[in-house]
């Protein structure tokens, strides 16, 4: 039996609550960085980091939620940050571990609670009525560990088939060539 079965049968074994996201977090909206400094503060868009500022607008960790444009691209934020108005910020409830719920809305797949006819949007309202499960923290963190692990494995193997596409490459390149034959 693994850790993780382990716990759920003793921390809850008549089920996990769903509460509304609203109960769970404070949805905050992102504004203007134009009249910031250049600096070390990445920038957050809907598309991920857009540039860097020297000013914070929060501290991680947060999970940081599309308001308008790629409305599944979810980041997980540890340090400082700026997010512009087109993606929102969360503070993240003590009973909340902040990496659970960033797996958790990696799944909701938000781009089908769209709510608008050109480009996708969502709006806090919507947003903050999404149940969430909240099984107790220690759950919470050993799902995270699992899923850490998985991330890892992920990434090496991504570098690892990387590195396989170039030699593939350049043995083809190289094989593939032939010298011209001179010509008499």
């Amino acid at each position: 039996m693994s850790r993780l079965t382990e716990l759920i049968e003793e921390l809850c074994p008549d089920g996990v609550e769903f509460r509304p996201l609203s109960d769970l977090v404070r949805i905050r909206n992102g504004c203007d960085y134009k009249t910031l400094s250049p600096g070390n503060v990445p920038v957050y868009g809907s598309g991920g980091v857009m540039t860097h500022v020297s000013e914070a607008l929060g501290e991680g960790p947060t999970v940081l939620i599309p308001r308008k444009g790629s409305l599944d691209n979810i980041f997980f934020v540890e340090g400082e940050f700026w997010t512009v108005d087109t993606i929102f910020y969360t503070e993240i409830a003590s009973d909340l571990d902040p990496k659970f719920f960033y797996y958790k809305m990696k799944t909701m797949h938000l781009s089908q609670m769209n709510e608008a006819a050109g480009v996708p949007s969502m709006n806090q309202r919507k947003l903050g009525r999404i149940q969430i499960p909240v099984p107790p923290l220690e759950v919470q963190r050993e799902i995270v560990r699992i899923l850490d692990q998985f991330t890892m494995l992920e990434a090496e193997l991504e570098a690892e088939l990387e590195a396989r596409r170039a030699q593939y490459e350049h043995y083809r390149n190289r094989l593939l060539s032939f010298p011209e034959k001179k010509a008499e």
